[in-house]
């Protein structure tokens, strides 16, 4: 058992806030963890939202509505983030000068400017570990993929598509909430709520857009509050996003389409992705978590090879490897390589790492082209 242990605060009562407490609650789940992580404060403004918490094995010793109490307790080493975008600026920032780790909620900042507000700070204080969730590059069959990018199995590099699409907004009565708001999501919608989970593996691979050419959709414009009086849904529901990555290496570039939708019809919440290859295609997606299609080219046939993967984690547990990997998982293996990096041990791979500071500014920079050009009809550069 490692001799690291990590006490960890939250803020942030509601369902990432108990996802993130279930996974430290599990921690034994984990076969030699790179630190021990435990829960040992919560901050929620909903005081009806702490009560979850008071039922975990080992309850935290603080459970407060203000998030400012959290912050000045010795024993809190980093506090993971789960609040609106509009108060990601002012909690982030806060936390960080206390001198705590944080592990934030994505987009890491409601528009560009509190982004970089937030990434100054935390670039100003190289001694803290900062950053953003992004939990499906956990999934096994993602880890393969980055080995392979890793190794340059896949060649020169045709085409890459990802994709996070779900149908929960559908149905035009669901009442809104604060992510249907520009005020409390901000204008990016759909993007800040979805687009880091579509950024992450690109942006790790060195990926970088040069420019981007977006069409942005506002498909159920009105939707009923608490009351049922119907209200202006400000946000927009789905982002296409074609942009263009330079390869300097060999003077070309290829196309990348990030596809973040909230109304995709059939789609439960389901994350994608395609990356074609001269030598080696990948394809996978959560519709079919252990299947991982590859399509090496020999200069023969062209035939998708189906692997079935089971439980084959960047961070051991206790699972056997016949059995599924799912969500709850990944939120645990995005943990422990956080505490990975807090504790300051190597982490098992390149794509093994949650989002930096660097890849989550640069999905803000993506964000905001994209709203220039969906506005202007242009291509604009990133």
């Amino acid at each position: 058992m490692s001799s690291h242990r990590i006490r960890f605060g939250i803020i942030g009562g509601g369902l990432m806030g108990r996802e993130f407490a279930s996974a430290v609650a599990r921690w034994c789940h984990l076969v030699d963890p790179p630190a021990v992580a435990e829960v040992v404060a919560v901050a929620s403004a909903r005081d009806s939202s702490l009560a979850w918490f008071k039922t975990l094995p080992q309850p935290a010793a603080l459970l407060t509505t203000d998030y400012r109490h959290l912050l000045t307790r010795g024993d809190v080493d980093a506090v993971y983030v789960a609040v609106p975008h509009l108060l990601h600026e002012s909690v982030y920032t806060d936390v960080i000068r206390a001198g705590k780790h944080l592990l934030g909620e994505k987009p890491f900042g409601i528009d560009l400017a509190a982004n970089t507000a937030i990434v100054s700070l935390a670039k100003s204080l190289p001694n803290l570990v900062v950053r953003c969730s992004s939990e499906f590059p956990y999934f096994p069959a993602v880890q393969r993929i980055g080995r392979l990018i890793e190794q340059n199995a896949l060649g020169r590099i045709i085409e890459v598509n990802a994709a996070f699409q779900h149908s929960s907004d559908l149905d035009p009565s669901k009442p809104i909430n604060w992510k249907r708001q520009v005020e409390s999501n901000g204008a990016y919608g759909v993007m800040g709520d979805l687009g880091m989970h579509i950024c992450h593996v690109p942006f790790r691979a060195g990926w970088v857009p040069s420019n981007v050419r977006a069409i942005l959709s506002d498909i159920i414009t009105m939707r009923p509050d608490a009351k049922g009086t119907p209200v202006r849904c400000s946000t927009w529901d789905n982002a296409t996003l074609l942009c263009e990555v330079p390869v300097a290496i060999d003077s070309y570039s290829f196309p990348m389409t990030l596809k973040a939708q909230r109304i995709a019809p059939g789609e439960r919440n389901s994350w994608s992705l395609e990356i074609l290859g001269t030598k080696l295609s990948a394809k996978w997606s959560t519709l079919c978590p252990k299947q991982l299609a590859l399509l090496p080219y020999t200069g023969t046939d062209q035939v998708w090879q189906y692997h079935q993967l089971g439980y084959e984690s960047a961070f051991k547990a206790i699972t056997g490897p016949i059995f599924e990997f799912g969500f709850t998982d990944a939120m645990q293996q995005m943990i422990a390589a956080y505490a990975c990096e807090v504790a300051g041990e190597t982490l098992p791979g390149k794509f093994a790492g949650c989002v930096t500071c660097d890849e989550v500014a640069l999905s803000h920079r993506l964000f905001t082209a994209a709203l220039r050009s969906h506005a202007n009809r242009s291509v604009e550069t990133v």
